[in-house]
């Protein structure tokens, strides 16, 4: 049942950034676009998508279990660290480049855009080093 509710979730995700038009990196970079010609409509999506999961997240940090019954998996940690705020910039500068967030790359790599190809492969590579150096640094710190 999970898995279903995954697949539908995504699936419902997929075709809300297709409708809002965020999987067009043209549209993205509109929005980044402040000297020129700025497209404030990713700020609209944006608002509405913080107003829905701030609303969820009310009413999943009550909960122990989810509507089907698994496990709630919110995170504990807040703090602010050296990590997050390197991983953040990263994150902007390579959404400012290439106009591409993770989620909207992957609607638009299965929508069979070629820009989206290249950032997804560029994406999973970047995942991969990141988990080779994260088990690097755990072998060190076992042995």
């Amino acid at each position: 049942m999970g898995l279903l509710a995954a697949l539908i979730s995504g699936l419902l995700f997929g075709v809300g950034l297709m409708v809002s038009g965020m999987a067009n990196p043209a549209k993205v970079l509109g929005f980044l676009d402040l000297a020129g010609r700025w497209d404030p409509s990713l700020a609209f999506v944006m608002a509405g998508a913080i107003a829905v999961g701030s609303i969820a997240f009310l009413f999943a940090k009550r909960r122990k279990k989810s509507l089907l019954g698994l496990p709630m998996q919110i995170p504990a940690n807040s703090s602010v660290t050296f990590r997050l705020v390197l991983g953040s910039a990263v994150f902007g500068v390579g959404w400012g480049l290439a106009g591409f967030c993770p989620g909207p790359a992957l609607v638009a790599f299965g929508a069979g855009f070629p820009k989206a190809w290249g950032f997804v492969v560029a994406m999973l590579g970047g995942m991969m080093v990141f988990e080779f150096i994260e088990r690097a640094k755990l072998s060190r710190q076992q042995a």
